[in-house]
């Protein structure tokens, strides 16, 4: 159970970064409102998901799932470029949480 509730906390760290991006500089309330709804949903999870998992591989994982979710957020939503440094890079960054799943 903690490794979904990291997941989830994962996935509204991708859900608050781009709220962050709609905000506009803070300057639109409902993003902005989303945006901060999210990191309290996020950080609280992340914290529920510590009590069982260890430090380390707890926040590479969430860091990991909201770095590679809001790469694909960026090029679906927000016309980023796709290349193959930027795939490679995202790659990496899956493999690395894998590898930190099966060692823990």
């Amino acid at each position: 159970m903690p490794w979904v509730i990291l997941f989830v906390a994962g996935l509204l760290e991708i859900v608050w970064a781009g709220a962050m991006k709609q905000s506009d500089g803070f300057s639109r309330p409902m993003p902005t409102a989303i945006m901060l709804a999210g990191m309290l949903g996020s950080f609280w999870l992340l914290a529920v998901a510590m009590r069982h998992l260890p430090l380390g591989t707890a926040y590479m994982v969430w860091t990991g799932i909201g770095a590679v979710g809001s790469f694909i957020l960026g090029v679906m939503l927000f016309g980023e470029a796709v290349t193959m440094a930027r795939l490679l890079a995202a790659g990496l960054i899956v493999a690395g949480i894998v590898t930190m799943k099966l060692a823990s």
